[in-house]
């Protein structure tokens, strides 16, 4: 059974920073894709950052310079290191994990397991 747990978020003033991670027990796939994502009241669901067992990352355009994620194989965790917070980073943020599959001949994470969420405000 595949469990992801993450802890890190609070409380911080603007341009602040935090490190958010994520323990991962139970997940075995190879090749696999995990990410960050974040929800704010009344907004949809979005990523943030993602990385494969490749090693290949993206961000969300708002996130580039601002947002790194890495991961520790050893320690089973996918961190998020968040630097110059602003008041719109303010969300909800959830770690998630997948088997990256290959649809239509291009890789595709769909993402199935995911953690309870961990706060992270902003205040202006």
């Amino acid at each position: 059974q595949v469990h992801l747990v993450e802890s890190g978020g609070g409380s911080v003033q603007a341009a602040g920073s935090l490190r958010l991670s994520c323990t991962i027990s139970g997940f075995t796939y190879r090749p696999y894709c995990m990410g960050w994502f974040r929800q704010a009241p009344g907004k949809e669901r979005e990523g943030v950052a993602g990385i494969d067992s490749d090693g290949y990352i993206s961000y969300k355009d708002s996130a580039k310079g601002r947002f790194t994620i890495s991961q520790d194989s050893a320690k089973n965790t996918l961190n998020l290191q968040m630097n110059g917070l602003k008041p719109e980073d303010t969300a909800m943020y959830y770690c998630a994990a997948a088997p990256r599959l290959v649809v239509d001949g291009s890789p595709s994470c769909e993402y199935k397991h995911w953690g309870q969420g961990t706060q992270v405000a902003v205040s202006s």
